[in-house]
C-alpha cells in the first residue's frame, strides 16, 4: 500500500487492507465507548446543517438566497422550501425521539410526535422572525461600525448564531434531544459563539465581535442586553457532573445590562441588577443591585519607557 508522507513523497507500506480492518475492527471491540453500533439510527450532522441553513433562508428570506427572491415569487418559493423542511426535519426529530423515547408517546407513535413537533417549530418562525428583528435593530443601534440593517444581516456573525439558538431553544423546549445542539454547535464552529439552546435570551440581545462568548444552559437574560467578546456566563463548578442536571447553574442577566469584554460571570444564583455595566476581565461569583457599576481594580497597568529597561522590546 503507498501513502504520501512528509514532503509529499510516496512511501511503500508493508500492510494491507485486511490487515488495517482487522486492526479497526479489534479497536472497536477494545474501545466500545465512542462506537454505535446495532443501535438507534442517530440525526444526520450533515443533514441537520442543511436544514439549518433552509431555515435561515425562511426567517431571512432574500438574504441566504444565491438568487434574488421577487415579491411576486415569494408565496411559491417559500411554500416550496417549507414543504422541504417539514420532511427532512420531521424524519430528523423521528431519530432522534427514537434514539432518546419521551415518557409518552401519543397514540399515534414517535413518527406523529415528531409530526407534530416539526409543524410546531415551523408555526414558531414569525415569533423568532420579530424576536431577530430586535437583535438586528440593537446591532445596528449599538454599533457605529455599522454601515446599514443589511451589512449587519449579512456579515456579522452574530446575527447568525443568535438566530440559530433561537430556532433551536424552540426545539430544546419540546425536549427533542441532540438536533439542538447540533445546530447551536453548527454555529458555534462556524462564528466562535457559544450560545447554548437552553439559554433563554430576551429581545434586543447583541454581543459585538462575539469571539469566544459562552453563554450557558441555564442562562436567562433579560431584554436590551449588550455583551462583546469573550464574555462567558458559566456554571460555577461542575464537580457533581451529571447530578447537577436540570439545576440552575448559569447566571441571570436583567434588562438594560453591558458586560464588557473578557467578563466571567458565574453561579445559578448569581443576578446581575437591571441597568448595570460589568467592566472588562471582571470575575463576578455574586449578585450585584440594579444600576451598579463593577470593575476589576487588582490589575494595574504601567506605563515605562523602553530606554529603562535593559530588555529588549520588539513590539
Amino acid at each position: 500500500m503507498r501513502f504520501r508522507g512528509p514532503g509529499g513523497i510516496l512511501a511503500l507500506v508493508n500492510v494491507s487492507v485486511t490487515q488495517l480492518t482487522d486492526q479497526l475492527i479489534a479497536s472497536y471491540a477494545r474501545v466500545g465507548g465512542i462506537n454505535h453500533l446495532d443501535g438507534k439510527n442517530l440525526p444526520s450532522k450533515q443533514a441537520i446543517t442543511e436544514i439549518t441553513v433552509d431555515l435561515m433562508r425562511l426567517v431571512f428570506p432574500g438574504y441566504f438566497d444565491e438568487h434574488l427572491i421577487h415579491s411576486s415569487e415569494l408565496k411559491v418559493e417559500t411554500a416550496t422550501l417549507l414543504d422541504s423542511i417539514w420532511g427532512r426535519l420531521e424524519d430528523e426529530i423521528c431519530k432522534s425521539l427514537e434514539y432518546a423515547p419521551p415518557t409518552e408517546v401519543p397514540r399515534g407513535g414517535i413518527r406523529a410526535l415528531a409530526h407534530q413537533i416539526t409543524g410546531e417549530l415551523l408555526a414558531r418562525l414569525p415569533h423568532i422572525r420579530e424576536l431577530l428583528q430586535t437583535d438586528v435593530e440593537a446591532a445596528y443601534n449599538g454599533d457605529p461600525a455599522a454601515l446599514s440593517k443589511e451589512e449587519v444581516i449579512v456579515a456579522y456573525p452574530f446575527v447568525e448564531t443568535i438566530a440559530v439558538q433561537r430556532i433551536a431553544h424552540e426545539l430544546y423546549l419540546k425536549q427533542v434531544p441532540l438536533i439542538p445542539r447540533i445546530m447551536s454547535e453548527w454555529a458555534h464552529t462556524r462564528t466562535g459563539m457559544d450560545l447554548h439552546p437552553g439559554a433563554r435570551i430576551g429581545p434586543y440581545f447583541f454581543v459585538d465581535h462575539c469571539t469566544g462568548t459562552v453563554v450557558g444552559e441555564t442562562s436567562d437574560l433579560g431584554s436590551h442586553v449588550k455583551m462583546y467578546q469573550g464574555v462567558g456566563l458559566v456554571a460555577r463548578s461542575l464537580a457533581g457532573g451529571q447530578a447537577l442536571r436540570g439545576q440552575k447553574r448559569h447566571p441571570t442577566i436583567e434588562d438594560h445590562v453591558t458586560i464588557y469584554a473578557g467578563a466571567t460571570i458565574m453561579g445559578g444564583d448569581t443576578v446581575v441588577g437591571a441597568g448595570s455595566t460589568v467592566g472588562a476581565n471582571v470575575f463576578l461569583t455574586h449578585s450585584v443591585p440594579a444600576h451598579s457599576l463593577v470593575l476589576s481594580e487588582e490589575v494595574q497597568v504601567r506605563v515605562m519607557s523602553k530606554q529603562d529597561r535593559a530588555l529588549d522590546y520588539q513590539i
